[in-house]
């Protein structure tokens, strides 16, 4: 039983049918053709399926396409106008954040998202004042980015990057 589900993905709006238990990452990649977010552990481990759902990250993997309908969902590349990149996709090149660049769509999506959380004051478990707002600190991002893993190990290049961005 196939339901109608409309999808807003980097700003473009695509009406599909979705079995109710297609992954939003299955829905991405299979039916609508984005090759950003990539199917990892499928387990909601790796991070390498992250995107942003309303400006907040989400693992695609372990969300729902008819859950995810309704929102704004941001891909990798939907982060900039063609022809651009974002400050966050910059800062990865600059400081060589990726190396083989499998997970680097997740982590530049979640770098995004961690920038917007500092930005709200979110405190995470490695914000020492819980009282006043984080700063970008080496270990609040490399806390708040622990959910996406990179088998190169670029991961001092992905912390410079995300300082980096956060300017």
């Amino acid at each position: 039983m196939a339901a109608e589900i409309t999808l807003r993905v980097d700003g473009q709006d695509h009406r599909l049918p979705a079995d109710p238990r297609t992954t939003l990452l299955d829905a991405l990649r299979e039916r609508l053709g984005n090759p950003s977010p990539k199917k990892g552990c499928d387990h909601g481990q790796c991070g390498a399926c992250t995107v942003l759902a309303d400006g907040r990250r989400v693992l695609s993997c372990l969300t729902l396409a008819v859950a995810a309908e309704g929102t704004e969902i941001t891909t990798a590349k939907g982060l900039a106008p063609a022809g651009e990149l974002h400050p966050v996709q910059k800062a990865f090149i600059e400081h060589d954040a990726f190396q083989c660049g499998y997970c680097t769509p997740g982590q530049v999506c979640s770098a995004v998202g961690v920038l917007d959380e500092l930005d709200r004051g979110w405190p995470s478990h490695a914000t020492t004042d819980v009282a006043s707002s984080p700063t970008p600190s080496r270990a609040e991002i490399a806390e708040r980015m622990s959910g996406n893993l990179c088998r190169c190990g670029a991961y001092p290049g992905i912390v410079a990057a995300i300082e980096e961005a956060a300017g």
